[in-house]
């Protein structure tokens, strides 16, 4: 009885602890976008027609101020945040918006999300999620984990995008870095 005891208190006293998924063992950071310095918009000439910009003064359809894609790549279930160098010491800056597309080992478009200054898009007749204010600059370490497959293998593009005045771009990584090892909660010990 007295093992009983014991065992009952030591079972109910300490939470189990479980493997969860944590990411890389050390932060990794993807170049996405090369810094593209201002400049008029009208001295660009590359178009993106698929998608539609909401705005009374400009051009409906913007042009593209700088591109870029990583991948393969995967989160291995971290933390995926947006930084404008490889330490994520630095924001990042946009005018106006960059457009992130995910993309599948197929080559397939599997979702969209902006972030930066717009008054409203669509891609395609969509509407992509939007990640942080409506702003022209942000903080280190925007998190977008939540807009990213969690464990599955995918690609990254990125586009920065003008619609009028000028455009820029400050560079953008992507960090994926582990996650800190919590306690696992009550739904996520009855599911392993």
């Amino acid at each position: 009885m007295r093992k009983t005891i014991v065992l009952a208190f030591l079972l109910a006293g300490c939470p189990k602890q479980v493997p969860l998924p944590k990411g890389p063992s050390q932060p990794v950071s993807y170049r996405l976008l090369a810094e593209a310095p201002e400049a008029e918009t009208a001295s660009r000439t590359e178009q993106r027609p698929d998608v539609f910009v909401r705005t009374d003064q400009f051009d409906h359809t913007p042009v593209v101020v700088a591109k870029g894609e990583a991948g393969p790549l995967s989160l291995q279930g971290g933390r995926a945040q947006l930084c404008a160098d490889e330490a994520c010491t630095q924001g990042i800056a946009v005018d106006n918006f960059i457009l992130f597309e995910v993309i599948d080992s197929s080559g397939a478009v599997k979702h969209r999300f902006a972030v930066g200054y717009h008054s409203g898009l669509t891609v395609d007749n969509q509407e992509p999620d939007n990640v942080g204010a409506n702003a022209f600059t942000f903080d280190p370490g925007l998190d977008v984990t939540a807009q990213l497959p969690a464990e599955s293998e995918f690609s990254l593009r990125a586009t920065a995008l003008d619609y009028g005045g000028v455009g820029r771009v400050s560079n953008v990584f992507l960090r994926v870095s582990p996650v800190t090892e919590r306690t696992p909660t009550d739904d996520e010990l009855k599911s392993r």
